[in-house]
């Protein structure tokens, strides 16, 4: 007779940071497992090869989380941005149907290489999340004996969903920015340097440089008047970009409206490009302007989203 296993359900997974439950509504998780380069080469004189292993790396983790709820996520993502590098830990357990946990994945001093976050669309009516990368420098996995313990995995049934449409996006002295629409999808980069030393099997991961990209969105022409200025001044006529460039902030807002999450400040941003979307006769769709802004620095605040 045949004893079969009970598949594991995808769906049941639970993360933990530093022994903390994250309380946001984890979309999906994968990676974190560790791969080998393969050396090929040639030995003595008849045309023979060999293959062997060589340096050993662990693939990122990526994330996809809810906003409510994740102030833990932020606060790391913050301390990121600000260069004051935190290493943390954490596991991922897998469970069964019945949420008994089965399979447990453990991450060590792990850095945050990249925030990706959704576009912002005022027009948008479904759910937002934002979708992180972990470097761990090492991981560790195990089978679980059965238990009568379970994970907790009904966090989203609880919260309130983020939708996209909840922003507000504003530039010190363009007032009318807070018409914009839509702001496309971005992602911040925390580059890392490995290093491998003596007998090592796998490196240590130091962090270098922040990447911040640049903005691009669409605001109706009717709003874009001191857009247009700005970018006369500083692209056209050539002004100097320290003293053209401003500030601004993207905020992220309760399902209400009426409170703010959390905010993305922005600084020294400039205007790189600005034109008017395609036109096309016998259409009744609003007329937008779409630019591009690129922005210098990014840092995240929030009363209610951090605290």
């Amino acid at each position: 007779m045949t004893l079969q296993k009970r598949s594991y359900a995808q769906g049941h997974f639970e993360l933990r940071i530093d022994g903390h439950a994250t309380t946001a509504y984890l979309k999906s998780v994968e990676g974190g497992f560790s791969k080998v380069s393969v050396v090929d080469e040639p030995i003595g004189p008849h045309n023979e090869r060999i293959k062997h292993s060589s340096t050993v790396e662990i693939d990122p983790i990526s994330i996809e989380f809810g906003i409510s709820g994740a102030k833990d996520i932020l606060k790391w993502i913050q301390k990121s941005w600000r260069k004051q590098h935190m290493r943390y830990s954490g596991q991922i357990t897998h469970a069964d149907f019945n949420l008994h946990p089965t399979f447990e994945h453990e991450m060590m001093d792990c850095l945050i290489t990249e925030t990706a976050f959704p576009t912002l669309d005022g027009s948008s009516k479904e759910a937002g999340f934002l979708k992180c990368k972990i470097q761990p420098e090492r991981t560790k996995y195990r089978t679980l004996p059965p238990s009568e313990s379970k994970i907790k995995s009904d966090l989203g049934r609880k919260q309130k969903s983020w939708l996209p449409s909840n922003f507000r996006f504003t530039i010190d002295g363009i007032d009318d920015m807070q018409y914009t629409n839509k702001l496309d999808g971005f992602t911040v980069k925390q580059g890392i340097k490995k290093f491998y030393t003596g007998e090592d099997r796998f490196p240590t991961i130091e962090p270098t440089k922040i990447e911040f990209p640049n903005l691009s969105g669409t605001i109706a022409l009717a709003y874009a008047d001191k857009l247009f200025k700005w970018h006369e001044e500083m692209v056209m006529k050539g002004g100097k970009d320290h003293r053209l460039q401003k500030s601004g902030a993207i905020e992220f807002l309760s399902p209400d409206l009426k409170q703010t999450l959390f905010t993305i400040n922005l600084f020294e941003i400039g205007i790189a490009n600005v034109t008017i979307d395609k036109s096309t006769a016998n259409t009744d769709s609003i007329k937008r302007v779409k630019f591009e802004l690129y922005v210098g620095r990014m840092d995240i605040d929030g009363s209610l989203g951090l605290e």
